[in-house]
């Protein structure tokens, strides 16, 4: 089976523009969110990691008519730098152009948890809607496929938190099975009162900053945001001399805990199942399965889903402790906050950029260690040791989907 390959990172984040900028940010370890300037945020943490308004690319209001919202301009940021990344060309017309690309066998699959909600919300005007006229919920897919001109799949994945782990997943799968050649995944997320009160009143917003497996940890806080890959088959890499490859994704699993619409089921059987079913899958050793250590050509580090809420986090740790001991993690939401349908997109980003570099960055510190969560956050920057990456993203309903990504051969 032919490897999918990424070729191409694309990012803005509270850390900027660009994905330089993101593994700038990474190095740097520091960062904080702020108060949202929503004059009808009555809540009593109106706090989220937002993208700086000076970093958002100027871009199209409006296509084909329709307006755009701010997360549909964060997907298309992200995915124009992508797309550069790679060395591809926009597309033109039915017939095969841009180097080579055939649009009928370029895919995209972006998702979203919340869409273009300031469209309906209007909440930088103080209430009154940004346009009058009908606006798509989730267009975030359509968007970039028409900016592109791809004429394969174009989907939108909308599973709250695990969305854009499954769009990544679904984007593997179409090359896979030969559907496409080339795919534009990943997943974006604004600002949105609705989500944020509705978080507020489930008291799960902490009043400080995002601080997963932190003692005194009271929640998550929100970051907003895009990050977009562009997957490839290694056949059609090769064939059009991709210039970049900064890895592949070598592994997906995907589970359910069908226990409650909002709580992790407590023992953590299925976000295991999803793990162990991505490792065996990319043939990955964990130090606990096929006699590999870290280090040794098998598992060099995680990213955890790790929100900072109590439950989530104790939950996943006892997981990790045991399925992939002394492995070295890397928390991306103590550093941008919890990007809620992006959260995967930019945890396979990071992945992808600790791949490219073979270096592991600093945590974010975020105080004393809850004692129920067992896990290594390292403090400083160090080698990457072994050869593969795991990534987990979790969602309300007991979506669970992990993701294995590791160094592309030769």
């Amino acid at each position: 089976m032919d490897d999918v390959l990424v070729t191409g990172l694309g990012a803005l984040s509270p850390l900027g523009a660009g994905a330089d900028a993101f593994w700038r940010g990474m190095h740097k370890a520091d960062t904080a969110p702020s108060r949202v300037p929503d004059p009808l945020a009555h809540m009593d943490h109106p706090l989220m990691y937002l993208v700086p308004e000076a970093d958002i690319p100027d871009g199209p209001e409006e296509q084909d008519g329709l307006p755009l919202g701010r997360g549909s301009r964060f997907a298309l940021a992200a995915a124009r730098e992508a797309v550069a990344d790679a060395g591809l060309a926009v597309l033109e017309g039915p017939e095969t152009t841009g180097g080579g690309l055939d649009p009928r066998r370029v895919a995209v699959a972006l998702s979203t948890g919340m869409g273009d909600t300031d469209l309906h919300e209007g909440w930088w005007t103080g209430g009154a809607p940004a346009s009058g006229r009908w606006a798509p919920p989730f267009p975030s897919a359509s968007v970039v496929g028409g900016w592109f001109g791809a004429q394969g799949v174009n989907t939108c994945v909308s599973n709250a938190c695990a969305a854009s782990g499954y769009a990544l997943s679904v984007g593997a799968d179409l090359i896979r099975s030969g559907e496409a050649d080339v795919v534009i995944a990943g997943g974006a997320e604004a600002y949105s009162r609705t989500a944020l009160a509705c978080f507020n009143r489930l008291g799960a917003i902490d009043p400080e900053r995002c601080r997963p497996f932190a003692a005194e940890r009271q929640g998550t806080v929100f970051g907003e945001g895009a990050a977009v890959l562009v997957l490839e088959s290694a056949t059609h890499a090769r064939a059009r001399g991709a210039r970049t490859v900064y890895g592949r994704l070598a592994g997906a699993g995907w589970s359910c805990d069908a226990y409650h619409a909002t709580a992790p089921e407590p023992s953590g059987e299925q976000i295991e199942r999803a793990m162990r079913e991505a490792l065996r899958e990319a043939g990955a050793g964990t130090g606990t399965e096929s006699g590999a250590e870290p280090g040794s050509g098998g598992l060099g580090f995680v990213i955890p889903h790790g929100t900072g809420t109590e439950l989530n986090d104790v939950v996943e740790s006892r997981v990790l402790d045991a399925l992939t001991p002394r492995t070295p993690l890397y928390s991306v939401k103590a550093l941008i906050g919890h990007t809620g349908g992006a959260a995967g997109a930019f945890a396979a980003l990071a992945a992808s950029l600790v791949l490219r570099h073979r270096t592991l960055p600093p945590n974010v510190p975020v105080g004393e260690r809850d004692p129920e969560c067992a896990v290594p956050l390292p403090s400083g920057s160090a080698p990457m040791t072994g050869a593969y990456g795991l990534v987990n993203a979790y969602a309300f309903g007991g979506n669970n989907i992990s993701l294995v990504f590791g160094e592309a051969a030769a």
